[in-house]
């Protein structure tokens, strides 16, 4: 049996008889639309064996539990972005790139997450959920915001070990930048807020906040 709280990457070892890989990957995207549509407390393992072509037996043994997969499909969700994020960190023998560069790059890998998966619908699931069951909200955090943030802060700290930028709390610029590009493109759209006309474009809101950070935190010059 499969440990409590395998993911894709666990599975890829399983054994044969259908449970391996091209099996947890068809559970996790079942599993993903149930959630979606129907809330964590409106399915169950039997739900998604039937939805992935695959016994509910299948699904415990890959999985274990219900926790499980649904730790599973949000780890899945957010590992692109996580690994567009980490491969940002200045190589210690490469000269990086310069911060707006940087700035620019990040918020749209953020954009590209935002639009091209369904982190708005797993948002609003997050905040409906977590009210009964608070892990909900410390799962999505764990495996996606808190990484995302480590990552860039630990770009701001080499930019400014290097003198290209000056943050002083690396952690607290990282949510900041984050702040100014998530005001626009995440929250407005999951509290279906109206008059989203208003709402300024996506290049507008990325020069804006790259401009706005580096008016706070750019290199002092040398004195």
């Amino acid at each position: 049996m499969a440990r409590r709280g395998a993911t894709v990457r666990d599975d890829e070892h399983a054994g044969s008889g259908g449970e391996g890989a091209g099996t947890s990957i068809a559970i996790l995207d079942a599993a993903r639309r149930l959630f979606l549509d129907a809330g964590y407390e409106g399915v169950s393992l039997e739900q998604v064996g039937r939805a992935a072509g695959v016994s509910r037996q299948t699904v415990y043994n890959q999985f274990g539990s219900k926790d499980a997969v649904f730790r599973s499909v949000v780890d899945r969700h957010w590992e692109t972005v996580r690994t567009e994020v980490a491969v940002m960190l200045p190589s210690p023998s490469a000269e990086p790139a310069e911060p707006a560069e940087i700035l620019h790059g990040f918020a749209r890998a953020l954009l590209r997450f935002v639009q091209g998966t369904d982190q708005i619908a797993f948002t609003r699931l997050v905040i409906a959920e977590s009210r009964h069951q608070p892990w909900i909200a410390e799962a999505f955090y764990r495996a996606g915001k808190a990484p995302l943030v480590a990552a860039f802060a630990g770009v701001l700290s080499e930019l400014t070990n290097r003198r290209l930028l000056c943050c002083p709390h690396p952690e607290l610029a990282a949510r900041q930048f984050m702040g100014l590009v998530q005001e626009f493109v995440i929250w407005p759209h999951v509290m279906r807020v109206g008059g989203l006309a208003e709402i300024p474009d996506d290049d507008t809101v990325v020069e804006e906040a790259v401009r706005t950070f580096l008016a706070r935190y750019a290199a002092h010059p040398p004195g």
